[in-house]
């Protein structure tokens, strides 16, 4: 480009991949059954993971109006509470409650992230204008219509994610929530392609938050609601889009010097490995068994493998080894003291240890009274985490996304375990029969867990029959979790 060209004040044309974007969430069709079948599921596996999430004081705290009093009766609702908000701070709430345990959906790849984060933007938008119609005779949406943005939303995070790697320049992978949900609320509201495109150009001026709350020394709770603060911007960026016609940023990437290209991605554009479709639903990894970061389920699977012949003889461990991906030994190994929670549910060897010695990890072996237990550290010490490149190879492989771990336990007599390896976790694609029953059962004890059981008994009848569910209008489903 010449300094004349630089120096012009004509505004371009779009970048292209806010332009692709704009053009699936407003034209492309899902004709997949398989990803509407997993949205289903998803949707409540994600609402299992609030529920559980509101026995948590520190994230029931996060989920009311923003100052007291700013309420808005017939606004959105948020689950398992009373609280009816505007739009905005409720797509706060849900993406908080439903990120707080680190125990919905994933997706692993150059980037990794949780792409039903994005439902805390699309439940808000969804109640919100639902309930509005219903007051006004008009027309509400329904689950269906929302397992449709879900899964508009998944992709276009998960396609992002496939090549385009933000944790390698530092920021976190909300960068994506923010993205996607910033567009499909865009197209909730009722806004044009045009108006999609801009709301999303100025998702990518916002830049992106860093990871540090994620990393040692400075790991804590803000990684809990960070996909809720995503969301809360993505719903910003939509209704100033749609409601108030700010103007775009055609060049929002790419402009030199000044665009998210050379301030934030080292210059480098955008990869992009497949077009949008419904592929990163119908893969999706998902959270049942472990509340893990999913780079340690597979690890976590092993451990309890192990349990019974290890958890009489901890005091004669010499060692233990864990194999795992690049990715697992960049993010989740972590030595030395763990300061909190969040620190210990993003540590292998912490993850690792519980199930050697207790036979389970459930969401309360992070909590401090847990973490107590000298044992724990005494294992942890005695670990050693090292990259399987075959593990690493098949992470990355599109035809498998496998996410491997290997565990075996070494004693001072010079005997040990078997070295139990497991390639893929019962969330995975390849194991979807053997765990959606598994999924189930994590929904409803998170349902009898908390809520009322006549609530309890409505919601579970309501979500029995897929056909019946998908034409409930949403603001009627999302009723049955109010309290």
């Amino acid at each position: 480009m010449s300094a004349h060209d630089i120096r012009s004040a004509k505004r371009p044309d779009p970048d292209q991949p806010m332009v692709d974007i704009a053009n699936y969430v407003a034209d492309y069709r899902i004709d997949s059954t398989e990803a509407y079948d997993t949205a289903r599921y998803m949707l409540l596996d994600s609402l299992a993971t609030a529920m559980m999430a509101m026995k948590f004081p520190e994230c029931v705290k996060h989920l009311g109006p923003v100052v007291p009093g700013a309420t808005l009766p017939g606004g959105a609702r948020v689950p398992g509470t009373s609280h009816e908000l505007d739009p905005v701070q409720a797509a706060f709430a849900i993406g908080t409650q439903i990120r707080w345990l680190d125990f919905n959906d994933t997706w692993l790849a150059a980037e990794w992230g949780h792409p039903s984060d994005n439902l805390g933007a699309i439940l808000a938008v969804a109640d919100y204008l639902s309930r509005k119609a219903e007051r006004e005779g008009g027309k509400a949406l329904s689950v269906r219509d929302v397992l449709s943005y879900a899964i508009k939303a998944h992709e276009i995070q998960g396609c992002y994610a496939l090549l385009n790697s933000f944790n390698r320049v530092g920021q976190d992978h909300v960068i994506l929530v923010r993205l996607a949900s910033t567009a499909v609320a865009t197209a909730m509201l009722g806004g044009t392609k045009e108006q999609i495109i801009t709301a999303v150009s100025h998702s990518w001026i916002d830049n992106g938050a860093l990871r540090t709350y994620r990393h040692a020394p400075n790991t804590g709770p803000r990684k809990s609601w960070a996909a809720g603060d995503a969301c809360r911007r993505a719903v910003t960026h939509a209704i100033n889009a749609v409601y108030r016609g700010v103007v775009d940023y055609p060049s929002a990437l790419s402009a030199k010097t000044w665009g998210y290209y050379d301030v934030a991605f080292k210059g480098k554009a955008f990869e992009f490995e497949r077009p949008f479709g419904s592929y990163v639903m119908e893969n999706v990894l998902f959270k049942i068994s472990f509340p893990a970061e999913f780079h340690a389920q597979t690890a976590v699977e092993c451990a309890m493998k192990l349990h019974a012949q290890v958890a009489g003889k901890l005091d004669q461990i010499e060692k233990v080894v864990i194999e795992t991906q690049e990715a697992g030994c960049r993010i989740i190994d972590k030595t030395g003291p763990l300061a909190n929670y969040a620190d210990r549910d993003h540590c292998i060897q912490y993850m690792v240890a519980v199930p050697l010695i207790f036979g389970r990890l459930t969401a309360d072996d992070y909590n401090d009274d847990v973490a107590a237990d000298p044992r724990i550290d005494t294992l942890r010490e005695k670990m050693v985490v090292t990259e399987n490149p075959q593990f690493t190879k098949d992470y990355f492989d599109p035809e498998k996304r496998y996410i491997g771990n290997a565990v075996q336990v070494f004693f001072k007599d010079g005997s040990s375990t078997e070295k139990v390896s497991i390639d893929f976790p019962i969330g995975h694609r390849k194991r979807r029969a053997e765990g959606i029953p598994v999924l189930l059962k994590k929904f409803e004890a998170a349902m009898r867990s908390y809520l009322p059981s006549h609530k309890v008994k409505a919601i579970l009848e309501a979500s029995a029959d897929p056909a019946k569910l998908d034409a409930m209008p949403i603001q009627s489903f999302l009723g049955l979790f109010t309290l």
